[in-house]
């Protein structure tokens, strides 16, 4: 069996819809130190429409995952700080160039300190940008900032297997996709495997869907496939007496919130009355306006 055209290429509102619900389990898994110098008594703003605007201004093409979030230091001054996250999944040679661009038009919209932060997705080991460097007639600019590159945690897969963070979940389900191109029924095997392994971690009935939703997403399959993997998958939650969602209903049930929410949209209503009925995140009700706006 060959796969046909099951790749997913769209790697934005998956991967920001899910730092939006774990925003402090992204900064656990992948930066510590950054987690346990924020204020989490205060709180924390993701601030999408102000990013869309530095990036039209910049006219820079739209095609990356990325989130804009407002978070408070913990050294008890309140100091505000803008982090910045973008994840690349595809190797980019103006890549770190774009950072620089978005970190110094944020420093000067909001006149505090920004911290730029890269998720990298790519194939390629030794493509590694971290910093931004221009020089002319002895002036110069350095630009650096962390990046976390994702292909590292294959040595690393026992680890990832013992942790409970969620995001651990979506770095083996990112390897195994990569893994498994062009090989569906291995795809399917280590699909079934992480959907089945979620049941074990402690998880809640919310946190395993929405898991589920990126793993849906991620590791699409061949439709002969995929109902064949929902009904293994039906089959165990039935042995363990839990309640089956299957991946149509759960499409389905997002179907359904969607419309509300574009409804919602056509009134003009805002963002977060939208999000509070429909439970939607900022991010999902977003990409809804922007394919609303594109018709």
């Amino acid at each position: 069996m060959t796969e046909q055209n099951t790749e997913n290429t769209d790697y934005d509102n998956p991967w920001k819809t899910f730092i939006e619900l774990y925003f402090r389990d992204f900064l656990t898994f992948f930066f510590l130190a950054i987690e346990s110098d924020i204020d989490w008594s205060q709180p924390v703003r993701f601030l999408d429409k102000e990013l869309q605007k530095i990036v039209r201004d910049a006219e820079i093409p739209k095609r990356y995952a990325d989130k804009l979030v407002e978070v408070h230091r913990s050294d008890g001054q309140k100091t505000l700080v803008i982090c910045h996250i973008e994840v690349q999944s595809q190797e980019e040679g103006t890549f770190a160039a774009r950072m620089y661009t978005y970190n110094y038009r944020l420093r000067d919209r909001y006149n505090c300190p920004v911290v730029s932060l890269a998720i990298l997705g790519d194939d390629r080991e030794t493509w590694r940008p971290n910093n931004f460097y221009e020089q002319l007639w002895g002036c110069s600019t350095r630009f650096e900032f962390p990046i976390v590159k994702l292909s590292d945690y294959q040595s690393q897969w026992t680890d990832l297997e013992a942790s409970l963070n969620p995001f651990a979940v979506v770095v083996m389900a990112h390897l195994k996709t990569k893994e498994t191109h062009n090989q569906p029924i291995e795809r399917k095997r280590w699909r079934y495997y992480l959907t089945t392994m979620l049941y074990d971690r402690g998880y809640g009935e919310q946190d395993i869907l929405e898991l589920q939703y990126f793993l849906d997403w991620l590791m699409n399959l061949p439709e002969e496939l995929e109902n064949q993997l929902q009904t293994e998958l039906k089959t165990f939650e039935e042995a363990r007496r839990m309640r089956y969602v299957a991946s149509w209903e759960r499409r389905a049930k997002l179907e359904a919130k969607q419309e509300i929410a574009l409804n919602m949209l056509r009134k003009n209503l805002d963002l977060e009355t939208i999000a509070e009925v429909t439970g939607l995140t900022i991010a999902e009700i977003q990409a809804l306006q922007s394919q609303q706006q594109a018709q």
